[in-house]
C-alpha cells in the first residue's frame, strides 16, 4: 500500500473517530459526594460510560448537600441546570413543590420506554420519595440510616467488651464514662445531630416528629419534637458534655473525624460513613451496631428512617438527551451496580435484588455489621411516626434546630427552652411554605 493511500486511510479513521466522539451526548450530574464517596461516584460513572458509546455522564462535585441544591436551583433559573442533581432527603417537599422544574422519574421512564419496576425497590426507600398514590419522583441512590459505631480497641482499653456494643442510652452513658476515664478525649459524638437525635430518635421510639403523618398528610402540619422523651435525651447529653462523655463536633458529618482519628470511642452517624471509618480505623477496630434506645419510652425499637439522597431529573434539556438520563438511572439501580455501591460505601442496597446479591455473595459474613442499616429500616412495619418526614422548608428548619441544639451544648439554653424555640421557629417556616404553595 502506498504512503499516500495509508495517509488517506488514517485521515478517514481519524475523521470517523472525531465524528463518533462528537456524536456522544453529554449528561451533567451534580452531586455532593466528596472523598472516598466521590471516588466511588467517579468509578460508577466511568463504568457506565465504558458500557456504551452514545452517552457520557459527567459527574460534578458541588460541595455539601445544601450547596449542591442551592447551585442547581440557581443554575436552573438561569437555564443552565444539570440533567441530574443529587438532593438530600430533607429537600424532597421543596423539590415536589418546584412545578415545572422536575421531570418525575416515573414519567421519564414511561416517556423514554425504559424498563422500570417500582416493586424492585425496598419499601422504606421507595415510600419516602413517592407520591401518595405510589409514583416514584426521584431515583433512590445513596439511602442511609443512622447506625452506632464503636472503637473496639478503645473499648478493650476501657475494660469494656469490645464485641458487645451498648444497647440502651444508659449503657451508652456508662460506656462513655469508662472511655473517658481510660484516657479517651471523647466518649460519644453524633454527626447529623438533628437527623439522628431528633428525627430518628422519634421514629426509633414511635414518637411523632410532626402532625399529619409527619407531613405526608398535607401542608398544615405542626412540629411536635419538643416532647418529654427528646427533652430528656438532649438534657442528658448536655450533662455529658461537662466531662466529655459527649462531644459536639459540628453540623452534618463534621464530627466523624473525631471518631476516625481515635479521639472518640463511639459515634452515631450515617451507615454511609462506613467506608470512611473503615479506611481510617480498619475492620478489626470498627464495630457497627444498632442505635441505642430508651426502654422507658418504648420497650423495643420500632424502625429507623432513611437519610441520604436521591437523583432528581431537571427539565429544560432537549428531549433526546433524556433517553441517556433514563439509561443511566436504570444502570445505577441495576442489581450488580447497586450491590457494589452498597458494599463499597455503606449506604443501604436500594433494591431487593441488590440486597439478595450481597447476601448470597457472603459479604455480610465477611463484614459483620454491614447489614445493620437494612435490619433497622425493616425492623418493624413502619407506622405514621416512622415512615419518614415530608416537610416544606426542611433545610431551613434543620438550620433552626441546629442553632437551638448548639445553644444547649454551649450552656446558653436548657433543653426544653431550646426545643420549644426550635418548634416555634420551624412552624413559622412551615406556614411560609404553606402560604407559598396553596
Amino acid at each position: 500500500m502506498s504512503r499516500t493511500l495509508l495517509s488517506s486511510v488514517a485521515a478517514i479513521v481519524a475523521l470517523a473517530s472525531a465524528h463518533g466522539a462528537a456524536a456522544q451526548t453529554e449528561i451533567q450530574w451534580w452531586h455532593a459526594m466528596g472523598g472516598k464517596l466521590g471516588e466511588a461516584v467517579n468509578a460508577m460513572t466511568d463504568e457506565f460510560n465504558k458500557s456504551q458509546s452514545e452517552y457520557k455522564v459527567v459527574p460534578v462535585f458541588k460541595g455539601t448537600y445544601t450547596e449542591t441544591l442551592t447551585a442547581a436551583v440557581a443554575a436552573f433559573r438561569a437555564k443552565q441546570g444539570p440533567h441530574i442533581v443529587q438532593v438530600f432527603e430533607v429537600g424532597t417537599a421543596n423539590m415536589m413543590a418546584a412545578k415545572g422544574a422536575v421531570y418525575p422519574v416515573y414519567q421519564l421512564m414511561a416517556d423514554t420506554k425504559e424498563p422500570f419496576d417500582p416493586k424492585a425497590f425496598l419499601g422504606p426507600v421507595y415510600g419516602y420519595y413517592s407520591t401518595t398514590d405510589g409514583k416514584l419522583l426521584s431515583m433512590p441512590f445513596n439511602s442511609s440510616t443512622p447506625v452506632f459505631y464503636w472503637n473496639k480497641e478503645m473499648f478493650q482499653k476501657a475494660g469494656l467488651d469490645p464485641n458487645t456494643p451498648p444497647k440502651t442510652w444508659k449503657e451508652v452513658g456508662d460506656a462513655a464514662a469508662k472511655l473517658v476515664a481510660s484516657g479517651a478525649k471523647c466518649g460519644l459524638t453524633s454527626a447529623w445531630q438533628t437527623w439522628v437525635l431528633l428525627e430518628n430518635y422519634g421514629a426509633w421510639h414511635n414518637l411523632p416528629f410532626a402532625t399529619l403523618q409527619n407531613g405526608f398528610g398535607g401542608l398544615g402540619t405542626e412540629l411536635k419534637f419538643n416532647d418529654e422523651p427528646r427533652i430528656k435525651l438532649i438534657s442528658m447529653l448536655a450533662d455529658w458534655t461537662k466531662d466529655k462523655r459527649f462531644v459536639y463536633g459540628g453540623r452534618e458529618d463534621k464530627p466523624t473525624p473525631l471518631m476516625a482519628s481515635g479521639d472518640c470511642g463511639m459515634e452515631l452517624t450515617s451507615s454511609g460513613s462506613a467506608s470512611t471509618l473503615l479506611a481510617s480505623l480498619g475492620p478489626d477496630k470498627l464495630g457497627i451496631g444498632m442505635m441505642p434506645y430508651s426502654p422507658e419510652v418504648r420497650a423495643e425499637p420500632q424502625n429507623s428512617i432513611i437519610g441520604g439522597a436521591t437523583l432528581w431529573v431537571l427539565q429544560g434539556h432537549p428531549k433526546e438527551e433524556y433517553k441517556g438520563v433514563a439509561k443511566f438511572l436504570n444502570f445505577v439501580s441495576s442489581p450488580e451496580v447497586a450491590a457494589k455501591w452498597h458494599q463499597t460505601t455503606g449506604y443501604v442496597p436500594i433494591t431487593f435484588a441488590a440486597a439478595k446479591l450481597t447476601e448470597e455473595s457472603g459479604f455480610y459474613k465477611k463484614n459483620p455489621g454491614r447489614d445493620v442499616a437494612v435490619k433497622e429500616l425493616t425492623l418493624n412495619p413502619p407506622t405514621e411516626n416512622s415512615k419518614g418526614l415530608r416537610l416544606g422548608n426542611f433545610v431551613q428548619i434543620r438550620d433552626a434546630e441546629d442553632e437551638e441544639l448548639e445553644a444547649v451544648w454551649t450552656g446558653k439554653k436548657d433543653a426544653k427552652t431550646a426545643l420549644d424555640d426550635a418548634v416555634k421557629r420551624g412552624n413559622e417556616l412551615l406556614r411560609k411554605f404553606e402560604a407559598a404553595n396553596k
